[in-house]
């Protein structure tokens, strides 16, 4: 039962990452189908609401699916390069994978968002492109889903040989 659980919960990951992930592609789509000017650096665009609303809808399913990962995942708390050294690989594998969570969410969020305010309605003006943020961010979204089942497996594995060892947890 246990195994049928942890499939569940990666396939949910994963669709409402790849979900997440087309709704960023269809919105840098919608923004390219609005009339803009662009010279060189700078453009000058009307913003698309379509583009807005999936573009913040894709952001807010990127962080469901990171919150839902790793609360099911539990955290993997590694305190020490020492401490890391000596810890089993998949513990060692369990923290990479945490960590490059992290850190795309920070980028695949924060790009989502820039392409998603670039649309909002005030922001009828010339400036910086902002071109294939909203596009990165959804390509961003279908890597989190992957790291983000790899660290749930391998968190899953380092609580199994916790208890199968004794260790008694994390």
């Amino acid at each position: 039962m246990v195994k049928l659980g942890g499939i569940v919960v990666c396939l949910l990951v994963v669709s409402i990452d790849v979900v997440a992930g087309i709704l960023g592609i269809q919105a840098e789509i919608a923004q390219n189908k609005v009339k803009h000017l662009r010279l060189w650096i700078f453009e000058c665009r009307d913003p698309s609401e379509d583009a807005f609303k999936l573009g913040l809808a894709a952001a807010a399913l990127l962080g469901l699916a990171h919150v839902l990962a790793n609360l099911i995942g539990g955290c993997m708390c590694i305190c020490s390069q020492q401490e890391l050294q000596s810890a089993s690989p998949n513990k060692q594998l369990s923290v990479a994978c945490f960590f490059f969570t992290w850190i795309i969410l920070a980028v695949g969020l924060s790009m989502l968002v820039i392409g998603t305010l670039s649309n909002n309605k005030s922001r009828a003006s010339c400036g910086f492109t902002h071109h294939h943020f909203l596009s990165i961010g959804g390509i961003l979204c279908f890597v989190h889903a992957l790291f983000s089942v790899a660290y749930y497996v391998s968190a899953t594995a380092v609580f199994s040989e916790d208890q199968k060892y004794g260790h008694g947890g994390a």
